[in-house]
């Protein structure tokens, strides 16, 4: 396969919302109850929400920016490159960078919408229900050929989740994020079946994903003293697999057979060795009397999986021992993990060193995500239309110059001086 042929669906990327989002979306009554950006003393913007600050409004949002300044998050708005918060402006770098579609999951609510689990409940579930409708109806909405979209829980609240996940359903959005390891986050974990039931069967139900990306689960990593940042990040893939066993040994995925999950962002090498593992513990390990039926844990696994990485040259070439048709790409834009604007050759070539077929290619980059979301690429947009070739074509005047941050804040300011 060429290059130009590639179609790539990114099935996790991350949107920093923009400041106003809220107030077009959260009914008047609770208009001065929504959270909202504010600047501080020292120029950085961030969210308050109930009078408490929320974090920087920009986790790690550095693309375009030069490597030696990712050490530090963007101070606001003004120091990221536009496509990270204008919907427009990213369809426009989606197209540079030969890219579909894309799962944009959200920054300043994380991804168990904790910082919106306040002290006034009533409010906290509308300003949930509101950043789903901006994200279902604003975001994803704008351009429903290019985006997948995905709603946040209000995870502390089992009979609430249930209702916006059968209401978010009904607005046509098929998958959710969710806290890896829940009781990280003084929630019960996911062995609870009675707080957690009544979710499983409703995302069942719904035919909605349940989508458990890295981050929430850090605390599960027990860091050194003096141990540099650099362990936190490499480990944190590691979390997947704990999540995984929560979710295989517990009662989801045993007595849930229609339930779905995304592992994102966790990439697919611990996912052999986790399996062998797995079930080698079953079949050795019979004094314990766990019950899978006439199936390995590992069968049960990929009955209920997607494994999503971004690099992942080595494992590639164990795609079909990990199951060549749970694995998915991703980008991560606008993280600086994410290849931007180059990700087909780099996606293509860690394909052709793993020696994977046309057909393991089109499984990886786009079928499988499709597949597993329930998602027509092709609904909207001719296929011919689709591939890197087709929509680099669109995207041919989009400036790639790297940036320093403060070269990106300058080009803000002209920008506002010239809307004034």
């Amino acid at each position: 396969m060429q290059t130009d042929d590639l179609i790539l669906v990114s099935i996790d990327d991350h949107v920093v919302e923009p400041p106003d989002m809220f107030l077009r979306h959260v009914p008047a009554k609770y208009k001065d109850e929504a959270p909202i950006v504010v600047t501080d003393d020292k120029g950085v913007d961030q969210w308050m929400y109930q009078g408490r600050p929320q974090g920087v409004s920009g986790l790690n949002a550095v693309v375009s920016w030069p490597a030696e300044e990712w050490g530090r998050d963007p101070a606001g708005f003004a120091e990221m490159r536009p496509g990270v918060y204008d919907v427009h402006e990213r369809v426009r770098d989606m197209n540079r960078n030969g890219i579909l579609a894309s799962m944009c999951f959200p920054t300043f609510t994380g991804f168990s919408a904790r910082h919106l689990n306040m002290h006034r409940e009533e409010a906290t579930l509308v300003m949930v229900s509101a950043y789903n409708d901006w994200h279902i109806d604003e975001w994803a909405g704008s351009y429903p050929d290019r985006f997948i979209p995905i709603a946040i829980m209000p995870t502390w609240n089992p009979e609430a989740m249930c209702a916006e996940i059968r209401r978010v359903a009904a607005k046509g959005c098929r998958a959710v994020t969710m806290p890896e390891l829940p009781h990280l986050e003084g929630l019960p974990s996911y062995h609870d079946e009675d707080y957690w039931g009544p979710v499983f069967r409703t995302l069942s139900e719904e035919n909605v994903v349940m989508c458990l990306h890295i981050g929430t689960g850090f605390g599960a990593i027990s860091m050194a003293p003096n141990a540099p940042i650099d362990n936190l990040i490499i480990l944190a893939t590691q979390v997947s697999a704990m999540c995984a066993q929560d979710l295989l040994w517990g009662p989801a995925m045993r007595n849930y057979p229609d339930l779905k999950f995304a592992f994102s962002e966790g990439g697919i090498g611990w996912i052999p060795f986790y399996l062998d593992r797995s079930d080698r513990h079953y079949t050795n390990q019979k004094w314990l009397r766990r019950d899978f039926g006439d199936k390995l844990p590992s069968d049960v696994f990929r009955e209920h999986s997607l494994a999503c990485y971004v690099t992942d040259k080595t494992s590639l070439k164990l795609r079909h021992e990990i199951g060549i048709d749970i694995i998915a790409w991703e980008c991560d834009y606008p993280h600086s993990d994410c290849f931007w604007p180059d990700a087909p050759e780099q996606v293509l070539a860690e394909l052709n060193a793993a020696g994977a077929s046309d057909s393991d290619i089109n499984k990886i980059t786009w079928e499988n995500s499709c597949r597993f979301f329930g998602w027509d690429p092709f609904a909207r947009t001719a296929r011919e239309d689709a591939t890197v070739k087709a929509l680099r074509a669109k995207g041919a005047d989009v400036d790639v110059s790297i940036r320093p941050r403060a070269e990106w804040a300058r080009l803000y300011e002209k920008k506002q001086l010239a809307k004034a």
